[in-house]
């Protein structure tokens, strides 16, 4: 490791390998994007170091030193292939797929439907899908990103990407509304039936009757471990339950659901989190096709 003492500055070694190759420090530092005195403090800092002369002047241009040459001819190709194996192992990167995270209820009512129109838009994104709860830990899957509703993102941030407010309501089957006369009804029919609900997500009635229902307290029926299982339940029929309008507006538009009392905001919103800083460029990209189809 003693040869890592010896280098000189990388830095001043890069703008005069800039300046050897461009024949000018004007042309080095726009090529670097960086200032004309910038090259030229970083060029007398380099000759310092080695305590020779590097370049001399050569009408309007610059000229290397014999001491110049020497170094220009040791050192270009060993940063080439330094640059080269940089480059190789970001391609590498760029080609891992995105591993993301989301609850099989997203995943099936909300990112599947749309996966062939993100491939076509998005052709150099690949995505591995994963699916989770809200007890599974998305780093410890591997994930690089995870998709999911909650009441902890509140603001954007490098790592949180916030998508879309959550807004709720009450959902049935057609048939279901049909038979109990729910369609333009007033939203106290409600209290007539045992909603069916999720342990996933408790407080969604909850959020839901405080801004509908002036306190009045719903009759709970079936009770599902998960939103995907519920959401099924309702499209077969079985009674009145509560989703995310996002996840529903798909169904709602083709008559598989309808949503008789409307959607109201909840606290919560759809992120998407960043776990793997590695993928934080294509993570962004995906994060803005996202918003702009919620």
């Amino acid at each position: 490791m003693n040869y890592l003492t010896q280098l000189p500055s990388l830095n001043a070694l890069k703008a005069f390998l800039a300046v050897a190759e461009q024949g000018s420090i004007t042309a080095a530092a726009q090529s670097l994007n960086v200032t004309h005195g910038a090259i030229s403090r970083q060029i007398k800092q380099l000759e310092d170091q080695l305590g020779m002369p590097l370049t001399s002047k050569h009408g309007r241009g610059i000229k290397l030193t014999d001491a110049g040459q020497q170094l220009y001819t040791d050192t270009s190709p060993a940063l080439a292939t330094i640059a080269q194996s940089c480059q190789q192992l970001k391609q590498l990167n760029r080609d891992k797929p995105i591993v993301l995270a989301c609850s099989g209820s997203i995943l099936a009512r909300w990112l599947i439907p749309r996966l062939h129109q993100l491939q076509q838009e998005l052709p150099e994104l690949a995505l591995q899908l994963i699916t989770s709860t809200g007890d599974d830990n998305p780093q410890q899957q591997g994930a690089d990103a995870s998709l999911l509703f909650t009441q902890s993102c509140v603001a954007q941030s490098a790592s949180q990407f916030v998508l879309d407010h959550e807004r709720i309501g009450p959902v049935v089957s057609p048939e279901f509304a049909k038979q109990h006369q729910l369609i333009d009804s007033p939203i106290e029919r409600i209290l007539d039936f045992a909603v069916l609900h999720t342990q996933s997500r408790p407080q969604a009635w909850p959020d839901w009757a405080a801004q509908q229902l002036s306190g009045q307290k719903l009759q709970l029926g079936q009770g599902f471990a998960h939103l995907y299982y519920l959401l099924e339940a309702i499209t077969a029929g079985m009674g009145i339950g509560i989703a995310p309008q996002q996840l529903v507006d798909a169904d709602i538009q083709q008559g598989r659901l309808i949503a008789p009392w409307g959607f109201v905001r909840t606290s919560a919103t759809l992120c998407l989190n960043l776990h793997n800083p590695q993928q934080a460029q294509a993570i962004e990209q995906l994060a803005q096709w996202f918003s702009t189809h919620l």
